[in-house]
């Protein structure tokens, strides 16, 4: 259990270096891993349980930086994207697909070892605010993009909407944050200074849930005051 927590504190700090050693001890199988990260994040209601904060935007930051920094070639910018987008727009629909079927009978279980409720509602709140577009934004806010397609396919969202909004959030998701990563892992800066770069991800990622919770606060504090 310990090395678990260890790994996954040295993965938050430093998701270079952990995606290095994966690297050297799995050589090319690091795309099988990449994908597998991305696919189980995107895709399985599970890991909102058992790894509600893995911070998938600094690893996708992390995999751009490798690639255009990697004197090996392990790591292949031209061929990571497309890949990772892929796993993504996968998981949306293994999730829309599970919602669709076992949905509702997932909800009627309250608090379970698949979901929290309280993440549900929260995310189901997060999804009538903003409507489709929530399945683009959500991509980008750890927890709500695993369970914005499980309330899609639960609500039966008509299918073709659904893998319009999901196709487009995985190209910008992938897309941007890895170049990102690619073409600004070349600076000094950046690499010296990696954590706080990281930390600043996690906290843009969730600014439209950070923004969300001060401004409900904001709202019962003001009931409370009348």
């Amino acid at each position: 259990m310990q090395s678990i927590i260890e790994f996954f504190s040295n993965f938050v700090q430093r998701p270079d270096k952990v995606i290095m050693q994966m690297i050297e001890t799995y050589g090319y199988w690091i795309y099988a891993i990449l994908f597998t990260i991305i696919f189980a994040e995107t895709g399985l209601i599970i890991m909102t349980f058992l790894m509600p904060f893995l911070p998938g935007d600094a690893l996708i930051f992390s995999i751009g930086m490798i690639a255009a920094n990697d004197e090996q070639n392990h790591l292949h910018i031209e061929f990571v994207i497309p890949l990772l987008m892929f796993a993504a727009i996968l998981g949306d629909n293994v999730n829309y697909f599970v919602g669709k079927k076992f949905g509702h009978w997932i909800l009627n279980q309250g608090d379970s070892f698949f979901l929290k409720k309280k993440h549900l509602e929260k995310a189901t709140d997060f999804f009538n605010e903003n409507g489709k577009k929530a399945i683009i934004i959500a991509r980008f806010m750890p927890v709500v993009r695993t369970i914005i397609p499980f309330i899609c396919g639960t609500t039966n969202l008509n299918y073709r909407i659904f893998l319009t909004y999901s196709m487009i959030g995985a190209f910008l998701w992938v897309g941007v944050i890895s170049l990102l990563g690619y073409f600004l892992g070349g600076f000094d800066i950046v690499q010296h200074h990696l954590e706080k770069f990281i930390f600043g991800i996690i906290i843009a990622a969730n600014l439209p849930l950070i923004t969300r919770l001060i401004k409900a606060q904001f709202n019962k504090n003001k009931k409370d005051a009348i």
